[in-house]
């Protein structure tokens, strides 16, 4: 059986690394970007489609990587979109973090026309996928997330089956929340140290080299002393800050909005400048 060919749209700081992992690894690459200049590092190296559906007419497997919910609907959803060039059989794959019911109402539609979607969100930054260690949460069904892993596992480890679709995105975001909650916790855990009169910059070492080290006190550490200012902590107050939206909204949909981890979460936010999620 030859390889399969595999699209990729959604070329950031995020995507870029992970379609450069499946040139890598060795696959047939095809590449779509509404931003031209994000195509540079891809000219000569794999080809380059004029439309999401022309994309998908070549491919086996597409995986798309933008920013939101309406991202993934345009691109899949318009009239030169994913769905109106990819043939049956196609697997399309979601990375971006989006509501859950976005990927299962997708899913409706991709089924319309014979396509499997995975819900597959990830976690660990530009960083984590060129060293090929994201981690791949997903969601759909077991024959389509074996078919996808060779593809998956070019840029994740782990890479994990959730459930049904929507269940990717559910755990992406219930990851989010708590990781900004676990942020907070770092800062308050900073500040009672000043006031008890330590000085924050020793004790934030202390701090990473003891049994309270975390990924989220490793990222409060590095951007602590800027944590109020928006020019360097807007960009991922406002990622955090639409997950954890996300997830409050998850949450009252399903009457569960009492969780206090929302409320933890929310301070740090406002402490980066960014609006409460329950505004």
């Amino acid at each position: 059986m030859s390889e399969p060919v595999v699209g990729f749209i959604g070329l950031g700081s995020q995507g870029g690394p992970m379609a450069a992992a499946v040139l890598d690894a060795g696959y047939d690459l095809v590449v779509w970007a509404r931003r031209e200049p994000t195509l540079d590092p891809y000219r000569g190296r794999a080809r380059i489609a004029s439309s999401p559906a022309e994309l998908a007419e070549g491919c086996d497997i597409v995986l798309v990587c933008v920013l939101n919910d309406e991202d993934v609907k345009d691109v899949a959803l318009r009239e030169d979109g994913v769905l109106a060039g990819a043939r049956a059989g196609t697997i399309l794959v979601v990375h971006s973090t989006t509501h859950p019911s976005t990927c299962v109402d997708l899913d409706t539609r991709c089924r319309e026309v014979g396509v499997h979607l995975l819900d597959a969100p990830v976690s660990g930054g530009g960083a984590a996928a060129t060293e090929h260690r994201l981690l791949v949460m997903a969601g759909g069904d077991e024959d389509t997330f074996h078919g996808a892993v060779p593809i998956l596992s070019t840029f994740g480890e782990p890479v994990v089956h959730l459930g049904p679709v929507g269940t990717g995105q559910t755990a992406k975001l219930v990851n989010n929340v708590l990781f900004t909650a676990n942020i907070a916790v770092a800062h308050d855990g900073v500040s009672l140290g000043s006031a008890f009169g330590l000085d924050p910059e020793a004790l934030v070492q202390v701090l990473r080299h003891g049994s309270s080290r975390s990924f989220a006190l490793d990222l409060y550490s590095g951007m602590r002393g800027g944590i109020t200012d928006p020019s360097r902590t807007g960009p991922i107050a406002s990622l955090l800050g639409k997950d954890v939206a996300l997830a409050r909204l998850l949450a009252t949909e399903l009457g569960l909005d009492k969780n206090s981890i929302f409320a933890t979460a929310d301070r740090i936010l406002g402490v980066m400048g960014s609006p409460p999620t329950n505004a």
